[in-house]
C-alpha cells in the first residue's frame, strides 16, 4: 500500500513536491513536444500523420493500461477480458455517433457509459470472487462478448466493423475534427483528463478500502467493509475507463472493429501493466508506452515483433517482479545511499550485457524469420548467406550470448559484494 503521509511530505518539501509533478509534466511534454517539433522542422506545416497516429495510440493505451490497473494494482483482480468493456464502449459510441449529434470531444462520455453498463453485469456476476476465480469468471465473459461480435453481426457489424465519420458531427468553435491533427487534440486531451481522475481515485478513501480488500479481506470484512461491494464498485470504474479507452481509438481510427474485443487485446493491456508496475501508479504508463514502441515500431521492421514481447516481457518478470517502475524506484533508492559511482561499474557490466544479449537474440530470431520467410521478411537477405557467413554468424550469435551471461554474473556479484559490505557496516 503507498504511504498514508506521502501527501504531508510533499506538501512540506519542495524537492518531493517536484518530484511528484515531474511525470505528470513529461506526460504532457509527451503529447506536446513531438508534434510541435514536427510542425517546426516541416515550417509550419501539420505533423506527419505517422507520429500523430503513434501518438494517439499511446495515449489510448495509457489511460487503458491505467483503467486496468484500477483492477490489478488497487484491488488485486486479475481480469483476462478488460477488452470486453472498452470494445463494447467503443460499439456504443460509435453508434449514438452515427444515429444522433454528439460532438466528437463528448464521444468518450458516451463510450465510458457504455463500458460501465458492461461493468456492472461483470461485478455482478463475478464481484463475489477473487484470484483465479475471478479471472476465470472474466475470461468467459471476454469470451462471450468476442464470440457475440461475430454472431451479431447487425451490431458488431461483422468483419467491417462500425466505422464513423469524425468531420459529420457538429463543429466546435470552427474545428470540424475531420483533420487529424484535431482528432488528436481530442484524444491528448482525453487521456491526461482520464488518467488525472484515475490519480485522483486512487488517492481517495474508497481507494483505501480497495486496497485493504486487496491486502486481506478477511480482516477488511471484520472491520465492517463489504469485500464484494468495493469490488464491484471498482470494476465499474474500471470498465468506465476502459470504455473512454476504447472510444479513444474508435476516434482515431473512426472504426470499431471485432478485434477491438478479442483476447489479444486483453493480453496486450496485461502485458503492458505487469511490464510497466502494477505498484505505481505511473508505472502502467510506462508498460503502455513500451509495448506501443514494440507494436508500431518494432513492427514496422521485424515480423518477429510478438516473439520480442513475449521473451522482454519474461525478462522483466523475471528480473523485475515488480515492473520497470519498481525497478527504477529500487535503482534510485540505491543511488540515494550509496551514490552513483559505487555502482557504476555494476551498471556498465549490466548495460553491455543486456546490449550482447539483445543483440544475439535479434541475429538468431530474424535469422530464423528470414529461413522460413524468404520473400516476405525484411531481413530475407540472412536466408542468402553462403555456408561460411551462416557459420560465422552462427558463432557470433554464440559469442554474444556467452558474453551476455558472463557480464550478467559479473554484475550481481558485484552489486550482491557492495551490498554485503553495507550490511557488515
Amino acid at each position: 500500500m503507498r504511504e498514508p503521509l506521502a501527501n504531508t511530505v510533499t506538501a512540506r518539501c519542495p524537492s518531493a513536491r517536484w518530484r511528484a509533478c515531474a511525470p505528470w509534466l513529461a506526460l504532457v511534454a509527451l503529447f506536446v513536444v513531438p508534434p510541435l517539433v514536427s510542425a517546426l522542422a516541416s515550417r509550419g506545416a501539420a505533423p506527419q500523420g505517422w507520429l500523430l497516429a503513434s501518438l494517439a495510440q499511446a495515449a489510448t493505451m495509457i489511460v487503458f493500461a491505467l483503467s486496468y490497473n484500477l483492477l490489478l494494482g488497487e484491488t488485486g483482480l486479475l481480469s483476462f477480458g478488460h477488452a470486453a468493456p472498452a470494445g463494447l464502449g467503443a460499439f456504443v459510441a460509435a453508434h449514438l455517433f452515427n444515429r444522433y449529434a454528439i460532438a466528437l470531444p463528448l464521444l468518450p462520455l458516451a463510450g465510458g457509459i457504455g463500458g460501465a453498463a458492461f461493468g456492472v453485469l461483470t461485478a455482478l456476476v463475478a464481484a463475489r470472487r477473487s484470484g483465479t476465480a475471478f479471472a476465470m469468471i472474466t475470461l468467459g465473459l471476454g469470451e462471450l462478448v468476442a464470440a457475440a461480435a461475430w454472431a451479431l453481426p447487425g451490431w458488431f457489424g461483422g468483419e467491417a466493423g462500425v466505422g464513423i465519420d469524425r468531420a459529420s458531427g457538429p463543429a466546435w468553435a470552427g474545428w470540424t475534427f475531420g483533420p487529424d491533427r484535431e482528432a488528436y487534440c481530442v484524444i491528448a486531451a482525453w487521456c491526461i483528463v482520464a488518467s488525472a481522475a484515475m490519480f485522483v481515485l486512487s488517492r481517495t478513501p474508497f481507494a483505501r478500502l480497495a486496497n485493504a480488500v486487496r491486502d486481506n479481506p478477511v480482516r477488511a470484512a471484520a472491520l465492517g467493509v463489504a469485500p464484494a461491494r468495493a469490488r464491484a464498485a471498482m470494476i465499474v470504474w474500471s470498465a468506465a475507463f476502459a470504455g473512454v479507452a476504447g472510444t479513444l481509438a474508435l476516434v482515431n481510427v473512426e472504426l470499431a472493429a471485432a478485434e477491438s474485443v478479442a483476447m489479444m487485446r486483453s493480453a496486450a493491456v496485461l502485458i503492458a501493466t505487469v511490464t510497466g508496475g502494477a505498484a505505481s501508479f505511473f508505472g502502467p504508463v510506462l508498460g503502455a508506452l513500451v509495448w506501443v514502441a514494440f507494436s508500431v515500431g518494432v513492427a514496422s521492421v521485424s515480423r518477429a515483433w510478438m516473439l520480442y514481447v513475449g521473451l522482454f516481457f519474461i525478462v522483466v518478470v523475471l528480473a523485475a517482479p515488480d515492473g520497470l517502475a519498481g525497478f527504477a524506484a529500487r535503482q534510485r533508492a540505491w543511488i540515494a545511499r550509496h551514490g552513483w559511482r559505487r555502482g557504476a561499474r555494476a551498471w556498465a557490466s549490466g548495460a553491455f550485457a543486456a546490449a550482447c544479449g539483445t543483440l544475439a537474440l535479434v541475429l538468431a530470431a530474424q535469422w530464423a524469420y528470414a529461413v522460413r520467410l524468404r520473400d516476405t521478411d525484411p531481413a530475407a537477405w540472412l536466408a542468402a548467406l553462403t555456408p561460411g557467413a551462416a557459420r560465422r554468424l552462427a558463432a557470433s550469435i554464440v559469442v554474444l550470448a556467452a558474453l551476455a551471461v558472463s557480464f550478467t554474473y559479473r554484475a550481481r556479484r558485484r552489486m550482491r559484494a557492495l551490498d554485503a559490505k553495507d550490511n557488515e557496516r
